[in-house]
């Protein structure tokens, strides 16, 4: 793993996040500059997907809030008048180039759910073969827990595995990561202990800062995907990238990619309960890749059916893998212990030998 700037240049495919700061927040709204660069890209044969913030922010100013409002319902209000603004400004600054741009409002629950997860990425496809400028952004309207506990950067890393994307870039309002002396980083080795240079951030636009974006960061990098975090205030920003320029704090992917679906598991989903296991079976998970026998749980935790994800920690409660159970709560409680031989006369039935097979366990 090295600073390596001359992978950017041989992106075909870049997912381009841009905030709600970052795009209206001084009041100087960057679209048509970005758009021009965006241009620049497609013109060298590569396909863009952006995923915009700004809904909230521009239905804000519409309806006449002077900050951003607290309450759920009138954070929807803001997200439901603001979308339709944030398109056509996109249409607007992509009509220079007879560039056509397409909405895409997702949910967790449309990436949480394989079927849709793989129609989302066929869209895509099609949507880059016709030539179209996908803009994505979560569904702010319907999406509740979207609102109060997600961002547009996690969104970002997702997209960028649904994709396949070969970079992401995390446009922000400043050059980068920066140190203690405020002086930018311009490569990260490990994202970790790059968490203790987060600092909180002011202002009321949007939900994600730097802490979030270090966050996408390192999911994105675990399926593969270089992460650069770079100033959107530069017009020339994402030129400069792609050129190979030493712009931005560059993330480097993190030892062997998941598999798309794995990453899935791991990244995407939410757990619905947690198991826990003795210190052997642990062990095996964690250094032989073994699939999850109802031998080596201890306890069950949480409310879940089969096919849900679900944690998976040691006896110290930690959490180290995540996976797909074969068995609902009540089932997995009833084997915790059990020997894969014993597990028909117990339950009158047989779901398979593993709680959770090693084709559907990711160790984090």
């Amino acid at each position: 793993m090295t600073n390596d700037r001359r992978t950017a240049p041989e992106a075909r495919r870049v997912v381009i996040k841009v905030g709600s700061r970052s795009l209206v927040g001084d009041g100087r709204p960057r679209f048509d500059v970005l758009a021009a660069q965006i241009r620049a890209l497609r013109a060298e044969g590569r396909s863009v997907v952006v995923v915009s913030s700004g809904a909230i922010a521009l239905g804000r100013v519409a309806l006449g809030f002077d900050k951003r409002p607290t309450e759920m319902a009138f954070l929807q209000a803001c997200a439901a008048v603001g979308q339709s603004r944030l398109m056509r400004a996109w249409e607007d600054a992509f009509a220079g180039g007879a560039v056509p741009v397409a909405q895409l409002l997702l949910t967790h629950a449309d990436l949480a759910d394989r079927e849709r997860y793989l129609n989302a990425r066929a869209a895509l496809d099609a949507l880059w073969a016709l030539g179209a400028v996908p803009i994505i952004n979560e569904n702010d309207t319907v999406a509740v827990d979207e609102i109060k506990f997600g961002d547009n950067d996690q969104l970002a890393a997702m997209v960028a595995t649904l994709a396949g994307a070969d970079l992401l870039v995390l446009l922000s309002d400043v050059e980068g990561l920066l140190d203690g002396a405020g002086v930018r980083v311009p490569w990260v080795r490990d994202v970790g202990e790059a968490m203790g240079l987060v600092r909180s951030s002011e202002g009321d636009l949007g939900t994600g800062g730097m802490g979030s974006k270090l966050e996408a960061a390192r999911r994105a990098s675990k399926r593969g995907v270089p992460v650069v975090i770079a100033d959107a205030r530069d017009p020339e920003v994402l030129l400069r990238l792609v050129a190979g320029d030493d712009v931005g704090t560059l993330f480097s992917p993190e030892g062997a990619p998941l598999t798309s679906r794995k990453h899935w598991i791991a990244y995407t989903l939410r757990t619905r309960g947690t198991l826990l296991l003795d210190t052997g079976a642990a062990r095996a998970i964690r250094g032989e890749g073994s699939s999850l026998l109802p031998a080596g749980v201890l306890g069950v935790r949480g409310d879940f059916a089969a096919g849900d994800a679900v944690a998976i920690a040691g006896p110290d409660g930690v959490e180290f893998a995540r996976g797909l159970s074969r068995y609902g709560t009540r089932d997995a409680a009833r084997l915790a212990g059990v020997q894969t031989k014993d597990i028909e006369s117990i339950l009158g039935f047989h779901g398979g030998d593993a709680l959770v097979h090693r084709d559907d366990l990711v160790v984090l």
